[in-house]
């Protein structure tokens, strides 16, 4: 299978769902990555071009940990992708989309904190419209700590999973490709740090009756293509 991962940022592909991405290239897919904002532009004094370009080559590293291809960034603005019309996203992922053709799609969640994830998801739905002669046959929202779980209760569907992957196996060599963005992390409680990873593949897992798992809430499937 072909598939592809559209994050607002880097990093995000690895919290959500680095140990899918990873069983997927163990199992003989492609997996292709895009990054839709900077990730960096927004913090205090903004981000110089050799900053920028030091998380781009993490990016990298960690899709080279992970199995997948090199990564396309679209360098939108960081935590500003509502700043940019809405019709130039689609059509950025929409080129994206018409290249790799990809039988599966995953993104972030409709109702996380984070605006450029919220727009993300938004672009991908539109971009993966179901027209006749389309590729995709399966779009799954993934979680990203410190952004889904932190939206507001209420305010929009809350991220409620219901397919589950097993990531026993994939589960460090998750952890070693977050390694490419250790500037990233955050120490333990916080929820973008290592520990609290284990923790939620963890749970994940227990849910569903295994070791470690990643969840998503699915968008659309296709049987048999929604099946990884």
């Amino acid at each position: 299978m072909r598939v592809l991962v559209v994050a607002a940022h880097p990093d995000d592909e690895v919290l959500g769902v680095g140990g899918t991405l990873a069983r997927h290239a163990a199992e003989g897919d492609a997996v292709e990555v895009l990054i839709c904002a900077q990730g960096l532009a927004s913090r205090p004094g903004g981000a110089s071009a050799d900053a920028l370009e030091a998380l781009r080559e993490a990016a990298r590293g960690a899709a080279r940990a992970l199995g997948a291809r090199a990564p396309r960034f679209l360098d939108l603005p960081d935590n500003a992708m509502d700043s940019v019309p809405l019709l130039d996203v689609v059509r950025r992922v929409e080129a994206v989309v018409a290249e790799v053709r990809p039988d599966v799609v995953y993104t972030h969640h409709a109702s996380d904190l984070n605006v450029d994830h919220r727009l993300a998801c938004q672009a991908v739905l539109t971009a993966c419209r179901p027209l006749p002669g389309a590729t995709v046959g399966a779009i799954y929202a993934f979680e990203t700590p410190s952004s889904t779980e932190w939206a507001v209760p209420g305010a929009a569907a809350p991220f409620a999973p219901s397919h589950f992957v097993d990531i026993s196996a994939t589960l460090e060599q998750k952890v070693r490709a977050l390694g490419a963005y250790a500037a990233e992390l955050r120490p333990f409680p916080h929820p973008r740090s290592v520990e609290a990873l284990r923790h939620l593949a963890a749970w994940r897992g227990a849910t569903v009756g295994c070791a470690a798992a990643e969840a998503f809430v699915p968008l659309r499937t296709l049987w048999p293509v929604g099946i990884p």
